[in-house]
């Protein structure tokens, strides 16, 4: 959904299964007039619903844009699937935006995490 530049790196923690991972993948096209605006609406509309976990961003050098968005239920996605905002962004991302898209929607069965709490140690211990 975002270009997070400013956002600190950290990925959405981890949650007890089952939940729903809706993975979007995307090639922009080059001229991206007005989705800034759209995808910051279509961040706080998805934050707003019940059941919105979080969303992991990635951009890779070659263009290729991944968003990960988690949801507690297939209520909560269903909402967001069906929001009339966000359709009329899906049609417009369609129309302009994007050279391509995937859409992958999955059932979560396992999840953890790790955060590292202090500095790694060398070999030596220091």
């Amino acid at each position: 959904m975002s270009d997070h530049v400013d956002t600190p790196v950290m990925p959405v923690p981890a949650f007890e299964p089952p939940y729903y991972a809706a993975v979007f993948t995307a090639v922009r096209t080059q001229d991206q007039s007005g989705f800034s605006e759209t995808n910051e609406r279509m961040e706080e509309l998805v934050r707003a619903i019940p059941g919105y976990l979080g969303a992991d961003f990635a951009q890779s050098p070659g263009g290729l844009g991944i968003t990960v968005a988690y949801f507690r239920d297939g209520d909560a996605l269903q909402r967001w699937r069906t929001d009339a905002e966000h359709r009329a962004a899906q049609r417009r991302g369609r129309a302009e935006w994007y050279e391509s898209y995937t859409l992958h929607v999955a059932r979560v069965e396992r999840s953890h995490g790790f955060v590292r709490t202090e500095a790694p140690q060398g070999p030596a211990g220091g």
